[in-house]
């Protein structure tokens, strides 16, 4: 897809496995007033003009999908198989029977294993009755396209397990990393926005810390940067922010963020 079109990125949620606030926590992000301290599993959706592309669907799909008035979703492009990015999948199904349509999910090989043990209703040789009804493409490190709009897989490491992350036009998105190797790091160049991973200030065996994507983004050197993936170990959103360097910013739910660069 070439030439100018308008897409927008929504922050559907920035929080780590537990959300934010964790359960039964009284420290004093879980206990803020501050909304951006209030963090939903990690998902955004990138709205390009008439197509709405979801990038991970966990266990607050349902919410966020209200909350932002979806009314309509071309696909879903799942990061990895891990539950906090899988496991509001069962809720695609509102929109088949809504809009009377199979919604395009986009995983790897590994993803779509651990697709089919968390909803093995779906994969019956005879219809489960009220099951998603979905059409699988399978991925792999290779480019691909979605309605004519190009996606780029981006291989990164969680501890061992290989996450994608994903560039479409001048947005890159890089959730659960703990490394990205040299190459894979040059399809992160050139972004007008770059979105990355830090659970928490300290190191993490399979998260960046906030200094390690930091690292990062002055490596890659796109025009902003945007932290998600955010436990409440990192602190408070106002006292985090104001410290970081100006282009750089944590990302919070319900955030949007306009791209208006050719694809």
């Amino acid at each position: 897809m070439t030439g100018n079109n308008s897409m927008k990125v929504i922050f559907l949620g920035t929080g780590t496995s537990t959300g934010v606030p964790v359960v039964a926590c009284d420290c004093e992000v879980c206990k803020s007033y501050d909304k951006r301290d209030h963090r939903l599993r990690t998902s955004v959706m990138v709205k390009i003009n008439d197509h709405n592309f979801i990038i991970d669907c966990g266990p607050d799909f349902r919410y966020q999908m209200i909350r932002e008035k979806v009314e309509d979703i071309s696909a879903i492009i799942f990061t990895h198989g891990h539950r906090d990015h899988i496991a509001g999948l069962d809720d695609v199904r509102a929109f088949n029977y809504v809009l009377n349509k199979t919604v395009d999910v986009y995983a790897s090989e590994d993803v779509m294993n651990s697709i089919r043990r968390e909803f093995p209703y779906i994969f019956t040789e005879k219809r489960f009755f009220g099951a998603p009804q979905l059409e699988f493409h399978i991925i792999d490190n290779q480019k691909f396209s979605i309605n004519n709009i190009e996606v780029t897989p981006i291989e990164v490491l969680h501890h061992k397990l290989k996450v994608f992350g994903f560039r479409i036009g001048d947005f890159s998105y890089v959730t659960d990393a703990s490394f990205i190797s040299d190459e894979e790091k040059q399809k992160l160049k050139n972004s007008d926005i770059l979105v990355i991973n830090a659970l928490r200030k300290s190191k993490h065996i399979s998260h960046f810390s906030l200094d390690e994507a930091i690292d990062v983004i002055n490596e890659v050197k796109p025009r902003k940067a945007y932290i998600t993936h955010l436990s409440h170990f990192i602190g408070l959103h106002k006292k985090i922010e104001q410290n970081l360097p100006e282009n750089i910013f944590l990302a919070y739910d319900g955030l949007t963020v306009e791209i208006n660069h050719s694809m």
